[in-house]
């Protein structure tokens, strides 16, 4: 999730609708300035005992925020405690539990992209070398009870923790369990953004198949592949899901805007602090009636704010995030930039994903959504058939789009390579979590501690 810093709040009061419009116009870009961006996230354990370090222990998470001081990184604090490291290569972050994010710079290519994650996962590793912390590659907490997990001195999740379970059942499960990897993507103009945002959410199960790794919940199989996705089917149904009104005729920044507009708020950020408004209207607030602030009118920051605490399969702000796979171990990281730069960033692969999805009604659609979890590649299709039926040909669709972008590394390979991961899944028709339950009932003999040490 996001991290803010400070401001003077001197940016501009929202005055017209324009404004509301102004983030997602200001990230067309010709595409020879589209960029990378890739989030990963992972769960910290202690070595000796397995369990989750406290923010503030000897050794703990905020020691491990600081030791990445020598690799250059720079802390960033809210209210007196470290809470991000902010670089070269972009921001290290923490999710509510104590999870740790990377949220990357935005690259070029996918060789600048993966080079980022492999240093940034061997300065971790490198420091819990030295502090007996070790890190896991899932989708969810194997064997903690959201008891046993810590919570991060963050003012914008206290707030969270204390609204979710007025929403959902499983809200908490998704701040304090879970784990996800993320790409975000540019678009050129108003309707690229439409074509891709339509391609990419009715592809997000596939995504959730292929990278599902969630199979464990409180130290036994769940029933479920990725227990992950299925944690946000009751999270907060205002602002998750599937959106329908993307496949709408006419939907587009305007659209988007009315969506966010409806979405409840969470926060305002003044003076280094956050002010519930959990559940308040952003309407209200840009009538001057936000009863977290009566007679203050939001600024452009605010609405930025606001963007970001919107959690559907496919989110936009300034450009387009891609949000339905599980955190995986290092080899898988740079395998879910691929597939969607492969399918996107090239005219005639993002032309084919289309037609592939085009045909396909809201209702199977959503339908294929609540059927991954659990049965990841074995979900039916809207069309008849399953969606590891059309694994293969979406793969080669990506395939080919990185193929046309011929970006190449100095020993001249292209980024196709990075879809292998990927590619070895659908020959084998086992998703991650199937590998780890073969191994459960096989060779560990019902030992899920063997899982630390093996999934990252």
């Amino acid at each position: 999730m996001s991290t803010r810093e400070a401001t003077a709040n001197t940016d501009p009061i929202i005055e017209s609708r324009e404004a509301l419009l102004a983030p997602m116009a200001s990230g067309e870009k010709p595409a020879a300035a589209w960029r990378i961006g890739t989030e990963h996230e992972k769960l910290v354990y202690r070595q000796s005992d397995h369990r989750a370090p406290s923010y503030d222990e000897p050794g703990g998470i905020r020691d491990l925020l600081l030791s990445l001081q020598e690799y250059g990184w720079e802390p960033v604090s809210e209210n007196g405690n470290v809470i991000a490291m902010k670089g070269a290569d972009g921001a290290i972050s923490l999710e509510p539990a104590g999870q740790l994010e990377l949220s990357g710079a935005p690259l070029e290519n996918l060789h600048q992209t993966c080079a980022e994650s492999a240093r940034h996962v061997a300065q971790v590793k490198a420091i819990g070398a030295g502090t007996g912390t070790g890190f896991l590659g899932l989708g969810m907490w194997p064997d903690k009870t959201r008891a046993e997990l810590p919570v991060m001195p963050k003012g914008r999740y206290a707030i969270m923790l204390r609204h979710m379970p007025r929403v959902g059942t499983m809200g908490l499960d998704m701040m304090l369990r879970t784990c996800t990897i993320q790409t975000n993507l540019d678009y050129a103009s108003e309707a690229d953004m439409v074509k891709k945002f339509r391609v990419s959410l009715a592809l997000q199960p596939l995504a959730t198949a292929l990278f599902a790794n969630s199979p464990f919940t409180e130290g036994k199989p769940n029933g479920f592949l990725s227990y992950r996705s299925h944690i946000w089917s009751d999270t907060d149904p205002a602002r998750t899901g599937m959106l329908p009104f993307v496949f709408e005729d006419g939907f587009g920044y305007e659209r988007y805007v009315d969506y966010m507009l409806d979405v409840p708020m969470y926060f305002v950020f003044r003076d280094g602090k956050y002010i519930d408004a959990a559940g308040q209207s952003f309407r209200d607030f840009l009538d001057g009636r936000l009863p977290a602030l009566p007679g203050e009118r939001p600024r452009a920051s605010d609405w930025v704010d606001h963007m970001s605490t919107a959690f559907p399969e496919v989110r936009l702000k300034s450009f387009l995030e891609m949000r339905g796979a599980d955190g995986g171990p290092t080899a898988t990281i740079c395998a879910l930039p691929a597939l969607w730069v492969g399918l996107l960033y090239d005219q005639g692969a993002l032309d084919a994903a289309w037609d592939l999805v085009k045909g396909w009604d809201m209702a199977g659609r959503e339908a294929l959504r609540s059927a991954v979890p659990k049965l990841a590649l074995d979900a039916p299709l809207p069309t008849g058939g399953k969606l590891g039926d059309i694994a293969a040909e979406v793969l080669a669709i990506a395939r080919s789009g990185l193929a046309s972008r011929r970006r190449l590394n100095g020993a001249g390979d292209d980024e196709t390579g990075f879809l292998e991961p990927l590619a070895e899944i659908v020959r084998s028709g086992k998703v991650p979590a199937q590998r780890l339950l073969d191994k459960y009932h096989g060779e560990w003999g019902g030992d899920l501690s063997r899982i630390y040490g093996e999934a990252f």
